[in-house]
């Protein structure tokens, strides 16, 4: 095992941030607008419409308990990477048992989580509604998967330009958010009465009460996908490097394959002394932690999760079943049906741009995990690579890219997504007690989270545990 022993940080100067104020407020901040872009996909626009139809807006109570652990998960991710420029995953396998033990647990159940390329074939759906006028029917299914195809290898060629990925998908991020919430922000308030409003917002606040016509596998990959889900809350740490926060600026970024040729990774972690001014400094970078998750990324995904039930409860009739192959476009239906044509194609476009988001950052996401994972803890996978990590990105995404094209014709879309979402339950669940043992064995104790934070973690592993065991006992003994 000695030979996967990770070697000891660098020591460097932890970098001042720019002084905390608005205009550079948005020049720092913008990891939590992609996790938000990958976000909105899975739970706003399919599981929570689909959950509340069947059993009430109550459900959102879930919803409220999930953005709130997963805030603490997330900047808890980010607070090592802070301190050292290396992503979590690297700090997982700097604990016992070691490198190659987690490493390979954390790649497993990243494929396990988001291998499914179902949000490539829901936003297929959407795209194919606009062009064919029609929601799709049983014998559309392979003109479907030919349009997942090429949404799905669309997330290829957008990966594979810009400066560093990282900021490529920011771009991106920005763009399609506000389309996203202008889209939603404008038909929830010209045609959702007031009543609706108050009913939903009342369900994030209430007991949650579960009828016969939600499945616990459904609640499962609600109370995931709620936020962002498992692997894509740990990725936030690989973004904030590659954005450059604290000392993610001194090890550098996975540069894009065409216009990147400039930008250097080190696989090493760098730390920093801790003193008066740098503790200084890095009370600063943490107010912009802060507004980035909590502001940028939690409350928006509060408000998205609102906007979208809101929107499906006071147009779609309580009961429907919104979980078939047309997933993703029940909304421009009714939305037409009861507002007129023209608001088929907006819908529809709205759709496309919240679920292709999602597929576009779950892609990144792991093909980063393995490849940050194989760069820190695999000296032979760097020789290999000829000290370029591009070329190992770009490997692993080629076989991503060929495995999510088998896939895409394994099962509809919505049970991909179930199926990924509860595995994304049990990633939370082990990574918020692992992010405790690394905070307090890795991270110098001015560091470390006081606390209240280390049981709102623990915490997370209960909720999340609570949902992974019913969820099994289901598939195995029903």
């Amino acid at each position: 095992m000695k030979k996967y022993q990770l070697p000891e940080w660098e020591l460097d100067e932890l970098p001042a941030p720019p002084p905390f104020n608005r205009r550079n407020l948005f020049r720092v901040i913008g990891p939590g607008a992609i996790l938000l872009a990958t976000s909105i996909g899975s739970g706003e626009w399919l599981l929570g419409p689909a959950a509340v139809l069947k059993s009430g807006a109550s459900l959102l109570t879930i919803v409220t308990f999930s953005v709130i652990f997963q805030v603490v998960i997330n900047t808890e991710a980010m607070r090592y990477t802070m301190y050292t420029g290396e992503p979590i995953f690297t700090g997982f396998m700097r604990t016992k048992p070691g490198a190659l033990f987690w490493g390979n647990v954390y790649i497993v159940l990243a494929l396990l989580h988001i291998g499914w390329p179902g949000w490539a074939a829901t936003s297929a759906t959407a795209l194919f509604a606009t062009f064919e006028g029609r929601l799709p029917a049983a014998d559309d299914a392979v003109t479907l998967r030919y349009f997942g195809y090429a949404t799905f290898l669309a997330c290829g060629i957008i990966l594979a330009v810009g400066r560093t990925i990282e900021k490529m998908l920011e771009r991106a991020s920005w763009i399609m958010l506000a389309y996203i919430f202008a889209f939603l922000l404008f038909v929830n308030i010209a045609f959702i009465p007031a009543s609706v409003w108050w009913s939903t917002l009342k369900g994030f606040f209430s007991p949650a009460v579960v009828t016969s016509g939600t499945t616990w596998l459904m609640l499962g990959a609600l109370a995931a996908y709620a936020g962002a889900g498992g692997t894509l809350n740990l990725t936030i740490s690989n973004w904030i490097r590659d954005k450059g926060f604290a000392m993610g600026s001194r090890v550098g970024a996975i540069p894009s394959l065409v216009g990147g040729r400039s930008v250097k990774l080190s696989s090493v972690g760098k730390i920093f002394a801790i003193n008066a001014v740098n503790l200084q400094r890095w009370r600063e970078w943490w107010r912009y932690v802060q507004v980035d998750q909590v502001w940028i990324w939690g409350a928006m995904c509060l408000l998205g999760m609102f906007l979208t039930v809101n929107m499906a409860r006071g147009i779609i009739p309580a009961g429907t079943d919104i979980s078939g192959m047309a997933a993703g476009a029940y909304q421009a239906e009714y939305l037409a049906k009861t507002m007129g044509k023209v608001w088929w194609t907006l819908t529809l476009l709205n759709g496309f741009w919240i679920l292709f988001s999602t597929q576009l950052g779950m892609t990144d996401a792991f093909v980063r995990v393995v490849t940050d994972i194989w760069w820190n803890g695999n000296p032979w996978a760097r020789k290999w690579a000829d000290d370029d990590v591009r070329k190992i990105y770009y490997s692993v995404l080629a076989l991503f890219m060929l495995w999510g094209c088998i896939a895409l014709g394994l099962a509809q879309p919505l049970t991909l997504i179930i199926i990924g979402a509860n595995m994304a339950g049990l990633i939370l669940m082990i990574s918020s007690l692992h992010l405790i043992v690394v905070n307090r064995t890795l991270l110098p104790p001015e560091l470390r989270a006081p606390r209240w934070r280390e049981i709102i973690l623990f915490g997370s592993t209960l909720f999340y545990g609570f949902f992974v065991v019913q969820s099994f006992r289901v598939a195995v003994f029903h």
